[in-house]
């Protein structure tokens, strides 16, 4: 996804500084795409018991941990040489921070990806698949506007992010109170069930990262924090 071009981070008298900054969003942005791509394909292995693809996934975390490292030595030699103040200091701040998350996401796509081996090794396909490509595609959405939100520096986005993070709990409640039900009908169920209880989880925690991604854009925009605050205040600070 492009970097909105009137880049209010991109206007220092030091070219270079502008040019460390912007490599900076660059590269978070590619972690980004890499995440997302490996949530994406996880469920596609655990859909189409593609043990091959999943491995595949697993195998690719450990170059997500490479991009986590690379991006938090970037952003800290940046404090150190550039001292950056305000705006900037925020957005260095905030890369550190969401950076974190995305190596998270990937955590859970790896996780994911696990599931999907150990199911398909099991054969017949356990009841739940229809509410996970529900929630999926749910998160992924988070995920890809969050991402799209920092790259336009869109607080507004960002705000309507936040909002769809308690949707996506109450998804997760419902798909895991029937997938118990079809626990409680035939005990035989328990096993497959519970690992796709678990891809749930996993989902839903993505889509915890992809509302902590979104509260640092407001942060990074707007200057105030809005973790640990209800909507209605993020509200009130994107509307100032």
């Amino acid at each position: 996804m492009p970097i909105k071009k009137d880049d209010v981070y991109g206007d220092h008298i030091s070219h270079k500084f502008n040019d460390e900054l912007m490599e900076l969003k660059t590269e978070f942005l590619k972690m980004g795409g890499m995440v997302e791509s490996q949530v994406e394909h996880a469920i596609q292995a655990l859909m189409d018991s593609d043990g091959h693809l999943a491995e595949e996934i697993r195998a690719k975390d450990k170059r997500v941990d490479q991009m986590e490292v690379a991006i938090d030595e970037e952003a800290t030699l940046i404090i150190a040489r550039r001292q950056p103040t305000a705006r900037d200091l925020r957005l260095v701040i905030s890369v550190i921070k969401m950076v974190a998350d995305l190596e998270r996401v990937g955590d859970e796509a790896k996780k994911i990806a696990k599931l999907a081996i150990k199911l398909s090794e099991e054969g017949q396909a356990p009841r739940g698949y229809v509410e996970v490509r529900h929630i999926s595609t749910h998160v992924l959405t988070m995920l890809h506007d969050a991402l799209d939100a920092f790259a336009r520096l869109d607080s507004e986005q960002a705000l309507r992010i936040m909002k769809e993070d308690k949707r996506v709990d109450e998804e997760y409640q419902a798909a895991a109170r029937t997938l118990l039900t079809f626990m409680m009908e035939d005990t035989r169920n328990i096993s497959r069930c519970m690992s796709v209880m678990w891809v749930l989880r996993a989902l839903e925690r993505v889509g915890d990262h992809a509302c902590n991604i979104a509260e640092n854009v407001i942060f990074m925009v707007k200057g105030e924090d809005v973790r640990h605050t209800s909507v209605e205040e993020a509200e009130r600070v994107v509307g100032r």
